[in-house]
């Protein structure tokens, strides 16, 4: 294991590199190995790092917005410099491929940047000639924010931008599993807050419930699987501290027959597969109509086939490992299960022996109620599923307990508008993707989240209203 100074991770508490007595290895999904030992945060950790962000929350509260707002920028000038560096631990810790990695750095910078272009407003409900009613939107105080693995700085950046933009203290948790990025931007620009602003922990599986239960957070915005949120909502509710949650999803794509299929084909593959179709909102039910399901399925097989996949460090691999060894394990399980019940599978490349690598794999028409495409894969397995009509393929889409994203992709655009309204999803895209801005919330119906992220919504998630009546002079006298 090195010990160059530079392969030390540390926490940030309080404005300060915090050692902890036990680690945490790290594994390099390319290969399985361990490359780096990360801090982990016990309870008393945890109770620093809250009782900081708990002092520093009055004066950071009170600091003029437009302040605020110029360190956050500076924070993301400093990641957005280091996107070289960064992103090859990036590509260490999580397997993406390097383009993939750097893209995510610099997309976290620049959606740190647009938040600041977000203004909280007060609300005027009543002026009149006695009186005047503004609404203020206030920051809770200290948040408790959970990361995942899969977007592991850009979902930080979702998180950091918004509370502290809306005057909130946070305590941050990256997953045990890519932890290492988000400390070391920690570090990087923990100099731009006061001290106990930002304070970034992490630890083992131990460490979250600890946190969702802590009584010192004001609000737990958590993204994961919607098991384990449940699980925080349950926490959370014991003492009632606010919640925002952005689980699972197994989101449907539906293609009408006047589709180009050469012309969609390629995007159609890029929203199922993109990070190894490690995306809450990736396309995990393919229905494409039958006048065109043999084309188009055999183009999705052209591209299976001549896609390279592989360690991330690697020129030319397009994608790369599943990030973990529990993941990865959920995979194969199911395809496993679609091989012993007589499916279809179309695979693509052989990957490599060593590391978490999965084919590749398209099932090709299962039925409706296989493993395969009731349960949200997280990884490079996608159903091909045939349709007719499509009063028949809304219901179908509409068959499961999530409701994160879906789309719609026709050459008639007012039809799959009409479509679009008919899916019981958070968001809807029509001939598009994976589309998201920092302006347009994020929000999931069903199973699939409770609250709102991104845009002016999820801003003011972080706050609580503030209603203030004012007397006129007229009035008054």
């Amino acid at each position: 294991m090195a010990t160059h100074a530079r392969d030390r991770f540390v926490l940030t508490v309080d404005g300060r590199s915090v050692e902890t007595a036990k680690t945490i290895p790290v594994r390099n999904p390319a290969t399985g190995e361990v490359f780096a030992e990360a801090p982990a945060a016990d309870a008393a950790d945890l109770d620093r790092a809250v009782a900081a962000a708990s002092r520093a929350f009055p004066g950071w509260r009170d600091t003029p917005v437009a302040d605020r707002k110029a360190a956050i920028i500076k924070a993301a000038d400093l990641i957005d410099g280091e996107a070289d560096a960064l992103a090859a631990l990036f590509t260490r810790e999580q397997g993406r491929p390097l383009p993939g990695a750097r893209a995510e750095i610099a997309g976290a910078a620049m959606w740190l940047k647009a938040t600041t272009m977000l203004d909280i407003p007060v609300d005027v409900t009543e002026d009149t000639a006695t009186r005047r009613i503004e609404v203020h939107h206030v920051p809770l105080g200290v948040v408790c924010g959970i990361v995942p693995w899969n977007f592991p700085v850009l979902l930080a950046a979702w998180k950091i931008g918004p509370a502290l933009m809306a005057g909130n203290t946070l305590v941050l948790k990256p997953s045990p599993y890519t932890p290492l990025t988000t400390l070391r931007i920690a570090e990087l620009i923990r100099d731009c807050f006061p001290a106990g602003v930002l304070n970034v922990i992490c630890g083992g599986d131990e460490l979250g419930p600890l946190m969702t239960a802590h009584p010192g957070f004001a609000k737990i915005s958590f993204t994961g699987s919607t098991a384990t949120g449940r699980r925080v909502m349950e926490s959370a509710a014991r003492d009632l501290k606010r919640i925002t949650l952005e689980l699972g999803g197994n989101d449907a794509a539906i293609i009408l027959p006047d589709v180009d299929v050469d012309a969609v084909a390629e995007q159609l593959f890029e929203g199922a597969f993109h990070n190894t179709a490690q995306v809450c909102v990736a396309t995990k039910r393919l229905y494409i109509h039958a006048d065109i399901y043999d084309k188009l399925r055999d183009r999705l097989h052209e591209l299976v086939r001549e896609t390279p996949i592989g360690d991330g460090a690697q020129q030319g691999n397009r994608y790369g490992p599943i990030q973990n060894e529990a993941q990865y394990r959920r995979v194969i399980a199911l395809l496993d299960d679609a091989r012993a019940s007589g499916l279809t599978l179309l695979e693509g490349q052989a990957v490599p022996e060593r590391g978490y690598f999965v084919p590749l794999t398209l099932v090709d028409n299962p039925p409706d109620d296989a493993r395969v495409v009731v349960e949200e894969a997280f990884g490079p397995v996608l159903p091909l599923l045939k349709f007719t009509d499509i009063d028949d393929v809304v219901t179908r889409a509409n068959d499961t307990e999530y409701g994160l994203a879906g789309a719609v992709w026709s050459g008639d655009v007012e039809q799959a508008t009409a479509i679009a309204h008919r899916l019981d999803t958070g968001t809807v895209w029509i001939n598009q993707n994976l589309q998201s801005t920092p302006f347009t919330p994020l929000a999931g119906a069903k199973q699939s989240g409770f609250g709102q992220e991104n845009g002016l919504p999820g801003l003011l998630e972080f706050t609580r209203p503030k209603s203030i009546y004012i007397p006129k002079s007229a009035a008054a006298a």
